[in-house]
């Protein structure tokens, strides 16, 4: 039997990291995410963890500690947000290239300017090509989930590569809900020991971390990184069986919501994917055949498998709450979309971006969408929701 606790998002995943107890947390702290390593130091305080816990001046010297304690051998982790995310950019493409087992608990923010402090996706976006694992949250139930799962996919042997667990700033990071969490004991026995092959601090082996790479290496590496980023889909899929095993929550690349018999998907990340299951609740009860498809590991892409899953779909709402300012769709939109071309789909597809800032995205705003995409056959390809007159 679990255990029935209300916490908030932020506690939750300062709750898994206790139970984990990681050798070393570096962090620096920024809104909305500043709960979590202030939680840590509580446990580490009271003398209820032994992890390290390392103040520091920003949050390039957070994630710059964080790998060096990982690359020595250690278990390590840090948490962001936003601009905080910004300042250690050159240290994610370190973490991925040096092949480094490091976990990120990332509260998603809007990034400057102008500035603001709510939710979107545009830092873990803006990051998605960094090499990192990205796996997203609906809710803090998911999010206390992802996080017990991160370490065992970070460091299985075919993988080694850092993990982004994102969950969206405020809706979820500080409203409260009830949630089961899992015993000590099992959480310890599901993690493992971390006992890394090599690490700078091993005397029977000396070796370099993150050497100059000259041109004729340096492809070779990105090869690497990509292998091991396919190899990451396997491994996802056992950790969230496993997982299933423990707690009677499975987890996989994605979630479907009346999926199976609908002619009108929409396509959703994060915390609005709650939003958009009443509307389709809605809907369902006047006899429309609409459903939900809630993205939940970004990185690696599951293209094929996302295909598959909404090869019945008339029409598809991609919606992305993250601009990439391509002018031909969001990250999600564009990603899915090139997916759906070579399943040679046949589906209208729509890209909405909403939610950018913070802005609310309503069940009647759901709802809109839904009818817009069924009912309508020339669509503007790519819309804002909820923009002022």
């Amino acid at each position: 039997m679990g255990i029935r606790e209300r916490l908030s998002g932020n506690e939750a995943v300062a709750y898994a990291i206790k139970q984990i107890n990681p050798d070393v947390m570096p962090a620096f702290p920024i809104t909305p995410s500043t709960e979590i390593p202030q939680y840590v130091a509580g446990y580490i305080a009271n003398g209820e963890i032994d992890t390290e816990f390392i103040p520091v001046e920003s949050e390039h010297s957070s994630m710059s500690a964080t790998l060096g304690a990982s690359a020595a051998g250690a278990r390590a982790l840090t948490a962001t947000s936003s601009c905080g995310m910004a300042l250690m950019w050159e240290e994610l493409y370190v973490a991925a290239s040096n092949r480094l087992p490091v976990v990120l608990a990332l509260v998603n923010r809007a990034l400057s300017g102008p500035i603001n402090i709510n939710c979107d996706h545009s830092d873990s976006m803006g990051a998605r090509d960094s090499g990192w694992i990205q796996i997203y949250a609906e809710n803090n139930q998911e999010a206390y989930d992802n996080f017990l799962q991160a370490y065992r996919i970070a460091e299985h042997k075919d993988v080694r590569l850092p993990v982004m667990i994102c969950q969206d700033g405020f809706i979820t990071s500080h409203a409260v809900e009830n949630i089961e969490l899992i015993e000590d004991d099992k959480v310890k026995a599901f993690v493992g020991e971390y006992n890394p092959e090599n690490y700078l601090l091993n005397a029977e082996q000396p070796m370099a971390v993150g050497p100059y790479a000259t041109s004729p290496y340096y492809m070779e590496t990105k090869k690497g990184q990509r292998e091991a980023m396919i190899n990451a889909k396997d491994v996802i899929l056992e950790v969230g069986r496993e997982f299933g095993a423990m707690s009677g929550r499975s987890y996989g690349f994605y979630e479907g919501y009346q999926l199976e018999d609908a002619d009108y998907v929409m396509v959703i990340i994060g915390s609005a994917a709650g939003t958009a299951k009443d509307a389709v609740d809605i809907l369902r009860d006047a006899g429309k055949k609409v459903g939900i498809l809630k993205v939940r590991v970004f990185r690696p892409f599951p293209a094929k498998e996302l295909a598959l899953a909404l090869q019945n779909a008339k029409a598809i709402a991609i919606m992305d709450r993250a601009e990439s300012f391509s002018g031909e769709g969001g990250p999600l939109g564009t990603e899915l979309t090139t997916a759906l071309f070579h399943a040679k789909s046949t589906a209208k597809v729509v890209n909405y971006f909403y939610g950018l800032g913070g802005r609310d995205f309503r069940v009647e705003n759901a709802e809109a969408v839904f009818e817009e995409i069924a009912s309508k056959d020339n669509i503007e390809p790519y819309q804002y929701i909820g923009l002022r007159q």
